[in-house]
């Protein structure tokens, strides 16, 4: 799990069937002083993040497996909480 913050929003005009009714966010993975951790990165969202939100994301592939009610799906990042801030 890495604590992000959600810096964008993304669309895909063909996308995998998977992704049907999930939002695609761009977060900006943190470190633990708030610097930035790498690139961002596209994770998917069912929470309602916006734009400016701390969210807590995973790439743990059965989570978002299980979470998306299917194996086969092409996503790594998915948001799984938003912390109290």
């Amino acid at each position: 799990m890495n604590l992000a913050k959600v810096i964008g929003t993304t669309t895909a005009t063909i996308k995998h069937a998977s992704l049907n009714g999930w939002r695609m966010l761009v977060v900006q993975p943190l470190l633990v002083d708030g610097g930035n951790d790498g690139e961002p990165v596209i994770a998917v969202d069912n929470m309602g993040s916006g734009i400016g939100d701390d969210v807590i994301i995973t790439s743990d592939g059965k989570a978002v497996g299980e979470a998306m009610g299917t194996r086969n799906t092409p996503v790594r990042w998915m948001v799984i909480a938003q912390p109290d801030n």
